[in-house]
């Protein structure tokens, strides 16, 4: 990578350089002053290379050098030679080569870093944000940016290669209700009107399947004023697809493909078969809608048994679920699952010993020896094992469970963050019932079409109605929803109808998609792909804000800009806004 101020990067000479005049230009890494002669790694995001600066080889360069510190920015000109015998560093691609050094020049100062540049010492999470330009030195965060590139020129790739069209969508949009708050931009020329920023492009990608590009894609911004945690930013990148005559197995398989194509180009590895689920199937062995596959340990629904014991814990409860880790734990042990489950709203953890004389445990007195053995049976149980118990809700048991289940896999260390493991959740009901509302509200959105079989319940048993929706999982985290969408106007109506929205609402909230689906609109379905989410599980991560360059923080403020922030009055004025905010006690 030759320019003016280098003739190559700090991470790619070797011993077949041995012998060539370079100049090498980059930061300070470390500095060492072995008995007069001064030993400094030179780093830049391509690696590291070992420059000596010895007073007998050029005194007045050695004198320059002794003024240097901690991320200076250098330029080093000088000669490959080999390392002396027994001093190579085979951990580097350049560990077998180092500079001699003829000519030095300071082409920048720094003061002491507040940050450590270096992977073996973290800082913590504010000192790292308010100087991300900083964190992003260190080599850890350039290679999981690095690979976060990779990820998104081979999406591009993939798509180019199966005749999609990447169209850009606009970022200033009318509101529309997507499930979370919207960014507002305040208009200047429209007083007292306001855009909203998209949380997806959903209704856009939509809109130009009707515009006949049969094939779309996108990586596109999407922004949602919602809570954060560590998968979720106020802004995320999404790798956005739609397709045109397609049914759902067209989709599957091309997102499959996508997977199967990037994580072969970025990674070398070649991905499993993509198991598949139904959200109730997923629901009952997991007791959630994304499960981790990497371990098995399904939960066991011993509602109906349960019921016929003398615990009255059990036999009160809308459900009884249990797990089978298949081992002992200790009284310690227990308890730190019983405060886990506690602290997720568990009202209790009974739990079971099977020894060889049968089950042991607070609950057995209440089993008979006949009761004990069909339990024993149904959840094979084998002898110096534990049997884990939540009775609640339907609801609460599955989330209570479904938890303690990927508790259990990691405190077992069951799987390895580098595996690997899709699915697909399929056949997910279309509306969910709300009690704040007393009303169906829709489960994913409003354009996702019921199935064939299932529009008959449409209007006298909505609970029943199953959808063309389809969730993409990757060990535990959810990647990606998608759906078949609805695009015929009556169809349309009834779905509408079932949430409540009258004609009037609907065209006031999605008057200009519904207008486009008058002329024409194809069958069509697709998908949004959390990039973030993919590419740190890619990493072996699940906090995303590791493989984004500048994110927020749990406040979804930036403590290295200050945003957000205040602005003048003049700006107020010109936006035809007054700000008028209750202060904090």
């Amino acid at each position: 990578m030759k320019t003016q101020l280098r003739t190559n990067t700090c991470g790619e000479l070797t011993k077949d350089d041995i012998g060539k005049s370079v100049t090498l230009s980059g930061w300070l890494q470390s500095r060492r002053d072995h008995g007069g002669i001064i030993f400094v790694d030179l780093r830049d995001r391509y690696g590291l290379t070992q420059v000596v600066f010895d007073p007998k080889h050029n005194k007045d360069v050695h004198k320059i050098a002794e003024g240097v510190r901690r991320e200076f920015v250098l330029q080093v000109t000088g000669r490959v030679r080999a390392r002396g015998k027994g001093l190579e560093n085979p951990k580097l691609k350049t560990g077998q080569i180092e500079i001699i050094s003829d000519d030095l020049n300071i082409l920048n100062k720094s003061e002491v870093p507040p940050l450590e540049i270096e992977d073996r010492v973290e800082s913590g999470e504010d000192v790292r944000l308010k100087y991300r330009y900083l964190d992003l030195r260190r080599p850890i965060m350039q290679e999981r940016l690095m690979l976060r590139h990779n990820v998104k020129m081979a999406t591009h790739e993939f798509f180019n290669k199966n005749s999609f069209i990447e169209l850009e969508t606009p970022l200033l949009v009318r509101a529309t209700p997507e499930g979370a708050r919207d960014y507002v931009v305040p208009s200047r020329v429209s007083p007292g009107k306001f855009y909203a920023l998209p949380q997806s492009p959903q209704l856009y990608k939509q809109i130009s399947m009707v515009a006949g590009f049969d094939r779309y894609y996108q990586i596109a911004h999407c922004l949602r004023d919602e809570d954060l945690r560590a998968d979720r930013q106020p802004e995320h990148t999404q790798i956005d697809l739609e397709m045109s005559f397609v049914e759902r197995e067209d989709i599957l398989t091309h997102v499959e493909d996508l997977f199967r194509f990037v994580f072969k180009k970025v990674l070398n590895v070649n991905l499993e078969e993509f198991q598949r689920l139904s959200y109730k199937e997923s629901m009952d062995k997991y007791g959630n809608d994304k499960p981790d596959l990497r371990f098995g340990m399904e939960l066991i629904n011993v509602t109906d048994l349960v019921k016929k014991c003398d615990f009255q814990v059990f036999q009160k409860s809308e459900m009884v679920k249990c797990i089978n880790p298949g081992k002992i734990f200790t009284r310690k042990e227990i308890d730190e699952l019983t405060e886990f489950t506690g602290e997720l709203g568990a009202k209790g953890l009974a739990w079971m010993r099977v020894t060889e004389q049968g089950l042991e445990g607070t609950p057995v007195k209440f089993f008979s020896e006949s009761l004990q053995k069909e339990l024993i049976e149904k959840t094979g149980a084998k002898k110096d094992s534990m049997l884990f118990f939540i009775a609640d809700t339907e609801k609460n048991t599955n989330e209570i469970m479904g938890k303690l289940r990927n508790e259990l896999g990691k405190r077992l260390e069951l799987y390895k963050p580098t595996d690997f493991k899709f699915c697909w959740i399929l056949d997910f009901p279309l509306f969910e019932w709300s009690e704040d509302n007393q009303g169906w509200s829709p489960a994913h959105h409003i354009f996702s079409s019921p199935k064939k079989e299932c529009l008959e319940f449409l209007e006298k048993d909505p609970g029943k109605v199953e959808a063309d929706l389809f969730d993409v999982v990757l060990n535990g985290v959810e990647l990606g929803s998608g759906s078949i969408r609805i695009n015929q106007p009556e169809i349309q109506e009834r779905v509408m109808k079932v949430i409540g929205l009258s004609k009037e609402e609907a065209n006031m909230k999605f008057g200009f998609l519904l207008n486009a689906f008058r002329y024409g609109a194809p069958p069509h379905g697709g998908m949004g792909l959390g990039l973030d989410r993919f590419v740190a599980l890619m990493c072996g991560l699940t906090d995303i804000r590791e493989v984004i360059a500048y994110p927020k923080n749990k406040n979804a403020e930036c403590p290295m800009d200050g945003s957000p922030s205040d602005i003048s009055d003049e700006q107020l004025k010109d936006l035809h806004v007054k700000v008028d905010v209750v202060k904090k006690k």
